[in-house]
């Protein structure tokens, strides 16, 4: 896979779809490589020319000690897109994906034709929670937090049902850098966007899991009502939407975004 210098890493890309064809950005969740978005990239890149990219700590790109922030990770992203000599694209980000879409979509607007908020929140968690995580990472690696990972990542019947899905879904957690792990927890930790949401006038479409235990659809609906003319759906999901309900979350977003041609 192609790899750019940005901001003093490294991060490693892949393009899918025509090249005259309008950019879609994809960005994915913790614990996640590129290879998170499979379930769309056939489909969007129908449509778009599809950039998947990993974030500092991540996949193929540059591991940094931490912590990181929201917006180290978002200037990341923007620093890609000028390397790539792209001015302006739509977006797709799931779970930390969508927090660092929320502070591109209140600090870099002008970027960005029309944004997809999936299963995130202005606010996640709480510093205790994250700590506690952090600190289980540094003491007993990726194995230590897998199962309850998963366990939130997807809804008891779909792990029964793909067996296959959940083994590969662990080896890319299992596969993830805990000092990238832990330095991007630490981003979420000490994230708070509640003041600032309100602020976004970019088109949003919100996507929230029915059954996400980690950014639920109270969490989903109160950003929908923070910012204004943005649309709400609900997907038959678990935290990673775009996994456990690809048909529906494919079609809500290419709907979605179809709307700005």
């Amino acid at each position: 896979m192609p790899l750019a210098n940005v901001r003093g890493i490294t991060m490693q890309y892949e393009w899918a779809g025509r090249e005259d064809a309008p950019v879609l950005v994809l960005s994915s969740s913790l614990g996640t490589t590129l290879s998170l978005w499979e379930p769309q990239v056939a489909a969007f890149a129908e449509h778009f020319r599809v950039l998947r990219y990993d974030m500092r700590g991540h996949g193929g790109s540059t591991v940094t000690s931490g912590p990181y922030s929201i917006e180290m990770l978002a200037q990341d992203l923007l620093g890609l897109l000028d390397e790539l000599q792209i001015t302006s694209a739509s977006y797709c980000g799931i779970s930390i994906g969508g927090v660092i879409g929320l502070w591109l979509a209140v600090h870099a607007p002008q970027r960005f034709h029309r944004m997809v908020f999936s299963n995130t929140a202005a606010k996640i968690g709480t510093a205790d929670g994250w700590n506690q995580r952090i600190e289980q990472v540094r003491h007993e690696g990726m194995s230590g937090v897998a199962d309850a990972v998963i366990a939130r990542w997807f809804t008891e019947k779909f792990m029964k049902a793909q067996p296959g899905t959940i083994d590969a879904m662990r080896k890319m957690l299992l596969g993830c850098d805990p000092v990238g792990y832990t330095a991007a927890c630490a981003a979420i930790r000490d994230m708070d966007l509640r003041t600032q949401v309100s602020s976004i006038h970019v088109p949003v479409c919100i996507l929230g899991g029915a059954y996400d235990p980690v950014t639920t659809m109270e969490d989903a609906k109160w950003l929908q009502q923070q910012i204004a003319g943005s649309r709400l759906m609900e997907l038959r999901a678990s935290h990673i939407a775009n996994v456990e309900a690809a048909a529906e979350f494919n079609a809500t977003v290419l709907q979605f975004l179809g709307e700005t041609r």
